[in-house]
């Protein structure tokens, strides 16, 4: 039987819990649940808990959780992925995608041809919107850990901090990504709908980066992270 499966970012156990007022208006107002009925929650542990609604009101649930067991296993590939900001639609599409397809950490990159600029509070509300994409993915596609979004990163400072077994930049010419070693974990740095420039690609190339083909075609920015984690997990992880 396939239950309604919920994240909340309250520490879970077995036991009584009211659930945080948004989850709640969620559940009540928007899905219409009643009281007896069954749901899942996670919180990001990689645990899954199975609950009862023992109470649904306007603004206040609670829930009686009565089993725990271990949720989705993560892919043995460890993957960053380093996303040239573009406008919202494409950002939202491509973190909700490299989600689904089990990316670990997600940051956003300011490079020179991106498409917008975030200060301040406008900064603070995309990267609370993108959490949001990220685990509203996971809801759906059943993974029991939420992707790390990080604030947004100036190129040059997300090259210097990255670490992985292997960093690749994605150019229609270049070595396959076939022609790589299996790593333990990846580095994708993608650029915007505008492109790295030339002069980001040998900045990258100089962090340890490496070019990697996915075929003749120019993809657009948010079909290729899509497109290079299918073809990382066909390769190293668990598809």
């Amino acid at each position: 039987m396939r239950f309604s499966r919920f994240f909340t970012n309250i520490p879970l156990n077995i036991g009584n819990h009211e659930l945080p007022e948004a989850l709640a208006y969620y559940i009540s107002r928007v899905l219409r649940k009643r009281k007896g009925d069954t749901i899942r929650l996670f919180d990001g542990s990689g645990q899954e808990f199975l609950g009862i609604l023992l109470e649904v009101g306007k603004q206040q649930v609670t829930v009686q959780l009565t089993k725990s067991f271990a949720g989705q296993t993560e892919s043995p590939l460890y993957v960053y992925l380093g996303q040239g900001l573009s406008r919202s639609k494409r950002m939202d599409w491509a973190i909700q995608k490299a989600t689904e397809l089990g990316v670990n950490e997600i940051t956003p990159i300011f490079s020179e041809r991106c498409e917008i600029y975030l200060k301040g509070e406008h900064n603070s509300k995309r990267l609370l919107h993108w959490r949001q994409i990220a685990i509203s993915a996971c809801e759906q596609c059943g993974r029991s850990t939420v992707p790390v979004i990080l604030p947004p990163l100036l190129l040059i400072d997300w090259l210097k901090q990255t670490e992985a077994d292997l960093k690749l930049t994605l150019h229609p010419v270049a070595e396959p990504m076939t022609s790589y070693a299996k790593p333990a974990s990846i580095a994708f740095l993608i650029g915007p709908a505008g492109g790295l420039t030339d002069t980001e690609i040998k900045t990258a190339q100089g962090a340890g980066f490496h070019t990697a083909s996915l075929g003749p075609r120019i993809l657009r920015t948010e079909t290729t992270p899509v497109v290079a984690l299918a073809v990382a997990q066909q390769l190293w992880g668990d598809f």
